[in-house]
């Protein structure tokens, strides 16, 4: 059954909202975050300080495309508000391994007692702060931030040894505020 379906955000005291054809581009204090949506039927505005998405005649589909909407927009302007912040810990049982960072690129050395120093990039738009054990990501847009976090996971696996004794490596242990 087809029925009307309207979502509004308040758009909050600093931060603005620019749509055109689909891009939805969120400037605040600390810093611009833009998105490209596949709309489909539906339509989005920015009426009296609201940020509208809505749709006439709403399928299931329409409704999906709107929830989405909603969800991303929102995490964009809290992202602009204040910055989302994953935070990671140094692990390790066996080698003492040290994280360090030149420019763009990230050193992860020793490292289950390797030789050869793993390398990997940050990802532009994310700040990060390395102090002894402690490694803290932060950036506007949350999907950013935790892709961040994740590569630093993925670059610290364990590969070709038993995971129940050599459990090494750098893992998220706070996601936003929240402890894991």
């Amino acid at each position: 059954m087809k029925k009307p379906i309207l979502k509004k955000i308040e758009i909050p005291n600093g931060v603005s909202i620019e749509i055109n054809e689909g891009l939805v581009k969120v400037k605040g204090p600390e810093g611009e975050v833009s998105r490209k949506f596949n709309l489909g039927k539906v339509r989005i505005s920015v009426k009296e300080n609201k940020f509208i998405a809505e749709n006439e005649k709403a399928t299931k589909n329409e409704k999906k495309i709107i929830n989405t909407i909603y969800s991303h927009v929102k995490n964009m302007m809290k992202g602009v508000q204040k910055k989302f912040e994953y935070k990671l810990k140094i692990c390790f049982g066996h080698f003492p391994f040290t994280v360090r960072q030149e420019g763009k690129k990230i050193f992860i050395k020793n490292f289950l007692g390797e030789k050869i120093d793993r390398i990997m990039e940050t990802i532009d738009g994310t700040e990060i702060d390395i102090k002894k054990e402690i490694i803290t990501v932060k950036s506007a847009d949350k999907e950013l931030a935790g892709q961040m976090a994740a590569n630093f996971e993925t670059a610290t696996k364990v590969k070709a040894r038993d995971l129940r004794i050599f459990q090494d490596g750098v893992y998220i242990i706070e996601k936003d505020g929240k402890k894991i």
